[in-house]
């Protein structure tokens, strides 16, 4: 789940090469289930080409956005990988919900799913979620775009009508999500949710209360801020009073007795009244879930086919749902408008982090065995607190370069970074922006913070790669107006690769952006003989190579 606006919450060598013109240019169950991007090192193909994603083909069209980076995550499933700090964390709500919540027959209430395919249709992401057709959440700069119909999904809820619709109550779904976001350590284009819902009956929801069989689930009535046109006050608030006391247990379950909870009014577009969960960490509030009392437009829908126009049936792996469980009769179905429900979504690297005292959310797809080895414990619910791997700071430098006139956002850079630059990218800050007078160009500059996150240091020293006798320059402390057309950082170990080729990386030609450089800032090892007289010549850092 995702507030207001939908918000978010690998290699030796980095190298950074733009052509600034052309940026534009109850049981445990497993069930399988705008603008053209900026960067050139996206995955995507004319019409006619096939994307090959978990053992299925997918035709690319001008929506294609993923990028290579995204797609090597798809698949790692870190959240089923055992010992993995992300499996802990399931393993402890899992383990919460079986024992806390148990069936009439003495077995789990709740189902889990942690295996559906994180492709799923544009429908299930956004339209069955009552999420608008204008909304922004939907943008192509946000999201990772399969093709025009198919993405990788932003969020769990993803599943929920699915889920929904195949007769289930009570449920928890775990997966990797996808978005394109900015560069720090709190951020990743690949996180994992972990989604509950569960639907009450009239019968289940006003047992034990004083006069409940008076009691009613829905009234036409007008909305407010505190409850839906279709739900009674008495059912919002039983509804609310339960998820807040379901929630509350989880986190004291997760970080012990005693702990100060605190609930924000929110917005979400499938659940009203909506709140979010803070927890008082340390002396730090700290936001941890969202929540809130599920819209029963979305309930009636899963409920009601002819609801959703239609379109809802060719959404793709609604069979795979269907197929495994042979119970969809129609009366199940049609009780499913009769029900009232809720609905939470947490962030595993989000509570992991905290709960595991880890700094970089890069670190959760680390290889290293000083790090994996940290987490093998006997007892899921063992105490666990991460010890760095690196004592070095991160080697920072400036990167500046012209914007295109349209067709860009800083996700389109942020996904060039990360492509090329790995997990040796610690952090990407916009510094400063330019406008020049005269022709009305843009341009940014964006500090690229680099570390290993194991015990190597980088040298620091920016090395250019440049082809020809072109000088290659870079802004090590200028803060201002950057003219540059090509501009290069490279690390390998430190040292410059004299063959970049050799790195498996493509590079443009030679020329290629260079009469974009004003002549006052093009150099050639002839003119500038020392990286000194290029220095004093244009102002910027410059290597020359033969």
């Amino acid at each position: 789940m995702i507030c207001s606006t939908l918000r978010r919450v690998g290699h030796v060598h980095i190298y950074l090469v733009r052509k600034a013109s052309g940026v534009s240019k109850g049981h445990h169950q497993q069930t399988v289930g705008s603008r053209p991007a900026a960067s050139e090192f996206a995955a995507r193909g004319a019409s006619g080409n096939l994307l090959e994603l978990l053992g299925k083909s997918y035709p690319q069209d001008n929506y294609s956005n993923l990028s290579r980076k995204v797609l090597s995550r798809v698949g790692r499933n870190l959240h089923n990988q055992q010992h993995h700090p992300l499996w802990l964390i399931k393993e402890r709500v899992k383990e919460h919900f079986y024992q806390q919540y148990v069936g009439h027959f003495g077995t789990p209430l709740f189902s889990v799913y942690d295996d559906l395919s994180p492709v799923v249709t544009t429908w299930q992401n956004f339209d069955s979620l009552l999420i608008p057709a204008d909304h922004p959440s939907r943008k192509k700069g946000d999201n990772y775009y399969v093709n025009g119909t198919h993405m990788l999904r932003a969020h769990t809820s993803a599943h929920q009508w699915d889920l929904l619709r195949a007769g289930l109550d009570a449920f928890l779904v775990v997966g990797d999500v996808y978005r394109r976001d900015q560069i720090d350590s709190q951020h990743y284009p690949v996180f994992h949710q972990l989604e509950g819902v569960r639907l009450f009956s009239k019968h289940e929801l006003f047992t034990g209360i004083k006069d409940g069989e008076s009691l009613q689930l829905f009234e036409q009535s007008s909305r407010s801020a505190y409850k839906q046109e279709t739900h009674t006050m008495e059912a919002t608030k039983l509804v609310e009073f339960d998820l807040k006391q379901t929630l509350t247990r989880l986190v004291t379950h997760l970080f012990g007795d005693g702990l100060d909870i605190r609930w924000v009014d929110c917005y979400f577009p499938f659940t009203h009244p909506s709140f979010e969960m803070e927890i008082n960490f340390h002396g730090e509030w700290l936001e941890v879930l969202g929540c809130g009392v599920m819209e029963q437009q979305l309930v009636n829908s899963a409920a009601n086919t002819e609801r959703c126009g239609g379109k809802c049936r060719a959404s793709e792996g609604r069979s795979a749902y269907s197929q495994s469980w042979p119970l969809l009769a129609a009366d199940i179905l049609a009780g499913a408008q009769d029900q009232i429900g809720w609905a939470f979504g947490l962030g595993l690297e989000r509570l992991a982090m905290i709960l595991y005292d880890i700094p970089d959310i890069r670190l959760f797809w680390s290889e290293d065995e000083r790090f994996l080895k940290q987490f093998r414990v006997s007892d899921i619910n063992q105490k666990v607190k991460f010890q760095p791997l690196s004592k070095y700071p991160a080697v920072i430098n400036d990167i500046s370069f012209w914007l295109p006139s349209e067709n860009y956002t800083e996700n389109d850079f942020y996904d060039l970074v990360r492509t090329i630059g790995g997990d040796l990218v610690e952090k990407v800050e916009l510094i400063d922006k330019f406008e020049h007078p005269k022709i009305f160009h843009l341009s940014e500059t964006q500090d690229v913070a680099a570390s290993f996150l194991d015990d190597v240091k980088l040298k620091k020293r920016p090395v250019f790669c440049t082809w020809g006798r072109q000088c290659g320059v870079f802004p090590v402390a200028t803060r201002g107006p950057v003219p540059l057309g090509i501009v290069g950082l490279y690390f390998h170990s430190g040292t410059l690769l004299k063959d970049p080729s050799r790195a498996g990386l493509a590079f443009p030609a030679a020329t290629e952006g260079l009469s974009s450089i004003p002549e006052t800032h093009r150099h050639t090892c002839g003119e500038a003989r020392s990286q000194s007289s290029c220095t004093r010549s244009c102002g910027f850092t410059c290597l020359c190579e033969d």
